[in-house]
């Protein structure tokens, strides 16, 4: 159970941090910062993994923390480039 909330908390810093580095108008708040963090640290620790910078098993670390921003990075501009589309 604990391994869920610090996946969660991570996923809304790392949420927040990828609105931080590309502001725009998105609607949404905290809530769809926080799905998009989470997400985006699920592909980010998958992409990691498969590419053999971070492992399966995951944990803490500046890596993890960093693969978990450039995973919610990659999700925001696909939700910004499908808002745009539509």
């Amino acid at each position: 159970m604990s391994q869920i909330l610090i996946w969660a908390i991570l996923g809304l810093v790392a949420g927040v941090i990828a609105k931080a580095l590309m502001p725009g108008k998105d609607k949404g708040g905290i809530i769809t910062t926080a799905v998009v963090g989470i997400a985006g640290s699920l592909l980010g620790g998958w992409l990691g993994s498969k590419l053999g910078v971070t492992t399966e098993t995951g944990g803490l670390s500046f890596l993890s923390f960093a693969t978990a921003v450039g995973g919610a990075l990659v999700l925001l501009l696909i939700f910004r480039a499908l808002r745009v589309a539509v």
